[in-house]
This record gives structure tokens, sequence and C-alpha cells, in this order.
């Protein structure tokens, strides 16, 4: 039975599966934050405190350098991963969970289509088909007004936001992606929050919010779960093909409406479940094409 269980999840599946409960988790703590009136940027300066403190252990426990060989597309990585951030947390807040999430993940298709035309990658026909219901899953629960008179009227600012931090995250995927042949996946990560933490201070200047316990708990929570995601994630890139590893990712889905629901009295509607069933379809199919 665990040999099954292997053959059906290998490792690569569950980094990625692990890896989308990490961030679930960032954007409940997020969404919860903001309520206490902390900037967006004051957020993500935060989550790189945390997570440079944790990624500058983690290497130096593995006693090799920081700073890496590839030191301009580490950069790269950093600073694609950073402006996708600035623009999914404040998709995050404005936007109810489960839709911010579904929004983010529009960028399997970017990471598919990236790692084809830079690192010569073939999208298997598992992950077309994954993708496919996935889009289809995505307009369903975006514009359900194109099935009946229902419209979720989403504010355009955030839509476009979410969709920007998709790019820029699948941009950042096929980077990391590159990089995994020769760099160390805690150097990888180190570079994230080294870059992030300099631009959100630079650009958040004066509008710094002093956090109560409460906030300043979340805070540090959102950092904690996002080296969980990120650890998650780029372990899973190391052992599997961008596009398809991607692809597993859609299950943060299901753990984003849980959450919105527990935590943010967020009830999925119909078009919402219908949606979200074909993207959880699509991953599976794309999990079980080889058995």
């Amino acid at each position: 039975m665990l040999t099954d269980l292997k053959d059906i999840f290998p490792l690569g599946v569950r980094y990625m599966l692990f890896s989308a409960l990490g961030f679930a988790l960032m954007a409940a703590c997020v969404k919860a934050v903001s309520a206490y009136d902390i900037p967006v940027l004051e957020i993500v300066a935060a989550r790189a405190i945390v997570s440079l403190v944790i990624s500058y252990l983690d290497v130096k426990r593995k006693r090799i350098s920081v700073w890496g060989h590839n030191k301009v597309l580490l950069f790269a990585r950093g600073a694609v991963g950073a402006l996708a951030l600035i623009c999914v947390y404040y998709s995050v807040t404005t936007l109810p969970l489960a839709e911010a999430t579904i929004l983010q993940y529009t960028n399997p298709v970017f990471t598919a289509l990236l790692a084809l035309l830079f690192l010569s990658e073939k999208i298997q026909r598992s992950t077309v088909l994954c993708i496919l219901l996935s889009i289809v899953g995505l307009v369903v629960m975006v514009k359900p007004d194109l099935f009946s008179g229902y419209s979720a009227n989403l504010p355009w600012l955030s839509v476009a936001a979410a969709l920007a931090g998709a790019l820029g995250s699948a941009i950042a995927y096929v980077i990391v992606r590159q990089l995994s042949s020769s760099e160390d996946s805690s150097v990888i990560i180190f570079y994230f929050p080294l870059i992030a933490l300099p631009v959100s201070v630079l650009l958040l200047g004066d509008d710094f919010v002093m956090p109560n316990l409460e906030a300043l708990v979340l805070l540090i929570l959102v950092g904690i779960f996002t080296q969980v995601g990120q650890v998650g994630l780029t372990k899973a890139m190391q052992y599997e093909k961008a596009g398809k590893a991607m692809a597993y990712s859609y299950v943060q889905v299901i753990f984003s409406l849980v959450l919105g629901w527990a935590f943010f009295s967020e009830i999925p509607t119909l078009w919402t479940l219908v949606g979200g069933g074909l993207i959880i379809a699509g991953a599976l199919i794309n999990v079980l094409w080889k058995r």
C-alpha cells in the first residue's frame, strides 16, 4: 500500500502539496492581519524579515555560501518574486480568499509556456488536459455571468493585481527551475526575502503602522507559513518539470476554500464549487495519468 501511494504521489507531488498548504495558510494570515489596518507593503516586509532569518540559519546549517554562484539570476528571482508578492498580497486583502487564490493559479499556464520557451521542456498531454480543465474552472468561478445571470462583481484592480502576481510568480518559478541545477534550494529561497525586504521598506515609506500583539503574531505566522510553502515549492521544482509541478499546486484552491469558510465566513457559491471541481479533476488526471 505504501509503495502504491509513492507511485501515485511521487516525491515531487508530495512536496507541492506541502507547499500548497503552507501558502494557503499564509494567505489566510495575510487576510486576517489586513483587518488590523496593516498596509500590504508592511506585511510583505514582515514576511521578508521572518523568512530572511529562517533562510539564513538554514544556509549556515548546511555550511554553504549564502551568495550562491549565479548571482544575477538569483537577484532576478528575488526581484521578480518580490514584485509578484506585492500584487498577490493586494489581491488577497481585497478579494475573497478563494477567488484571490484561484486568480493567482493561472500561473501554471504561464509557467508551462515559459518552461517551453526558455527551458525547452515539452508539455505533456496530462499537463495540457489539466490546464484546460483548470482554465474552464477558473472562468466558471470568476465569470459565472457567462453561464447565468449571477455576477461575481470582482473589482477590476484586484483582479488585475492577482493576474500580474500570477505572471510574476510563473517567471520566478521558471527561474527557480533553471537555478536548481546549480544552486542549493536554501540559497534560492534566501534571495527572495533578501530582495523583498529593502524593496517593500522603500515603497512603504512613512505608512508604517505599529501592530498590536495579535497582529504581530499573525505577521510572524505569515513568515513561517511562507517558509513552509517556499521549501516545498523549491523541492518540488527539483523533482518535477516546471509545468507539471505547478499543475499539482491547484490543490491550494481547496485549502483556501476551507480556510475562507472557517475563518472569514466566506461561503462558496455553486459556481465556485463547480469550477473548483473542474480544477481538482484536472489535477487528479495529471497525478494519476501514468498509473
